[in-house]
């Protein structure tokens, strides 16, 4: 079995990950949603505005 984050060999203790340090990044993901379960229910659509307002803040 191999790790999904880096396709390294798996350890017994971090399982299914091969170090502390890819199961953090896989939380990380998860936190920052870069990974997400999609969801069919009608309260979870967001609806974007039809005309959304300028941004008044400028990019650091």
């Amino acid at each position: 079995m191999s790790c999904p984050i880096c396709d390294a060999e798996t350890q017994r203790r971090y399982r299914p990950f091969c170090s502390r340090r890819c199961a953090d990044r896989d939380l990380g993901k998860w936190l920052n949603g870069s990974y997400a379960v999609p969801s069919q229910r009608q309260d979870d659509i967001e609806i974007a505005p039809d005309d959304p307002e300028p941004e008044t803040r400028r990019p650091h």
